[in-house]
């Protein structure tokens, strides 16, 4: 598994591609008179090979089925939906499309919604074996996932797990501090990425490209006074992990947050691992002097670039402070470099000033690698002692962190807790809601005395999901 050690943060954006814009003559062998009849193997070798790339590249996009915008009119129910990926897994995929497409007992289009794979409009009106690539690419999917274990399914299982587990690893995202103010990044409406339309950027992701940092910072902290933690208080999530550690059980909290509440929720520097860094420190891109974030918070919260103190001095030093360097006229440099707008200025743009270093806070950007103790930890240490895993308030968008799940020993339970279902991951029991209202539930349930100033005594009603065998929903019972 040396990808974990060596896969960058950053993914690559998704191009949609037009292929209702090619022309199949053009370049190509015409198809027999009957490509219906030709197997799934078949289409997806030779000349579909370019096809095949673009459909992989457009597969993200669809395999979220909460949130496409309307259901196609041919859809699997959910229940479908859950037969015929047990179906597949139980024969193989030979005999799943034996029994399927090729005795014509359903679509190709259709069974693609059974593996989440909304069909693309630039396939609207086009015959069915235009889907194969697509329905192939979602069935390769779905069996590369992680199986899911048999044995848990219920509440009380995932109960009992909790009280007889010893190494649990915790792997947190946003939503366990989203009741305390801080957004979320990729909800709809309130999600940091949702508000960033202004900025003109083409994915709202590039605000924490590193490229595009280095190129003009002013983006990234025009942005950083929402992200940036204004508070030492952490939840009642917190404040469940930092129970987990007293009790003894947990192994390790691997959290994709920057706001540093873990620290402060008390969980040991040994049992964590902040893979996204965090704003604790902040350093400068020029010369690598760190400082403690405290010392640029006015200008993270004013939305101005932070300039590193000891660039400054060296520079006052090396010349008298107020004295201008005259750009050269010679001729031997006639281009003249365009300032960038968080670069300082004079109105005099006959004079080039030499500016001091951009403090960086110490969160891993797009781009970057994520810090040596991640991988170091999971796999010399974690991957031979866990027994359980909880997966909390996270969507697991982002590499590498989303390969943790499939890279822990098959056997080892995975409980996801989070508001929305993870599409791409098949974990052994699902609790859907508030995270701080499902693990106060546990908590209840367990025995464990959870406290915190935000716990609430308002009952839970929990409801097993339509159509799933352990997925639960968590709400609050009104008054």
């Amino acid at each position: 598994m040396d990808g974990l050690h060596t896969s960058p943060l950053k993914a690559p954006a998704i191009e949609i591609v037009d292929l209702s814009s090619e022309d199949d003559s053009d370049n190509k062998e015409k198809r027999d008179d009957n490509p219906d009849d030709a197997s799934l193997e078949e289409l997806e070798d030779g000349e579909d090979d370019d096809q095949l790339s673009m459909y992989e590249d457009m597969l993200d996009g669809m395999l979220d089925r909460s949130k496409w915008d309307e259901e196609p009119v041919d859809t699997c129910t959910v229940e479908e939906s859950f037969a015929f990926r047990k179906r597949l897994r139980l024969v193989g995929e030979d005999e799943f499309i034996a029994e399927t497409i090729e005795a014509g007992r359903i679509s190709a289009k259709k069974l693609c919604t059974a593996f989440g794979i909304k069909p693309p409009s630039l396939l609207d009106g086009q015959p069915d074996h235009k889907y194969y690539p697509l329905l192939g690419l979602g069935i390769t999917r779905e069996l590369s996932k992680r199986v899911k274990l048999p044995e848990y399914n219920t509440i009380d299982h995932a109960v009992d797990l909790l009280k007889k587990s010893s190494n649990i690893i915790v792997l947190t995202g946003a939503g366990i501090s989203t009741s305390l103010g801080i957004p979320d990044f990729r909800s709809k409406e309130t999600g940091l990425y949702s508000q960033l339309e202004h900025l003109g950027l083409s994915e709202p992701q590039e605000v924490f490209d590193i490229s595009i940092f280095r190129e003009d910072p002013s983006i990234f902290y025009s942005v950083a006074k929402d992200i940036l933690p204004s508070t030492r208080k952490f939840s009642p999530t917190h404040a469940f992990i930092k129970l987990l550690q007293d009790k003894g059980k947990l192994l390790t909290n691997f959290t994709q947050n920057i706001d540093n509440l873990e620290s402060h929720a008390g969980i040991l520097p040994e049992k964590l691992i902040q893979c996204h860094g965090s704003f604790a420190t902040a350093t400068c891109v020029e010369c690598g002097y760190r400082v403690k974030c405290r010392e640029i918070y006015n200008d993270l919260k004013a939305g101005r670039v932070a300039r590193c103190d000891r660039c400054v001095r060296t520079l006052r030093q090396s010349k008298p402070f107020g004295i201008k360097r005259k750009r050269s006229t010679n001729g031997a440099n006639t281009n003249k470099k365009k300032r960038q707008s968080y670069e300082d200025s004079t109105d005099d743009e006959d004079y080039d000033i030499v500016v001091a270093g951009v403090m960086k806070p110490d969160i891993t950007f797009f781009g970057e690698d994520l810090p040596e103790t991640f991988h170091d930890r999971l796999v010399q240490h974690d991957k031979d002692l866990v027994d359980l895993v909880l997966v909390i308030g996270t969507s697991l968008k982002v590499a590498p962190v989303s390969e943790v799940s499939g890279f822990l020993p098959a056997e080892t339970p995975q409980i996801y807790i989070s508001r929305e279902p993870c599409q791409h991951i098949d974990f052994d029991i699902e609790l859907l809601g508030e995270c701080d209202t499902i693990v106060a539930e546990l908590c209840r349930r367990a025995g464990w005395n959870l406290q915190h100033e935000m716990m609430r005594d308002d009952g839970v009603d929990v409801q097993l999901e339509k159509g799933y065998e352990s997925r639960y929903s968590f709400t609050v019972k009104s008054a």
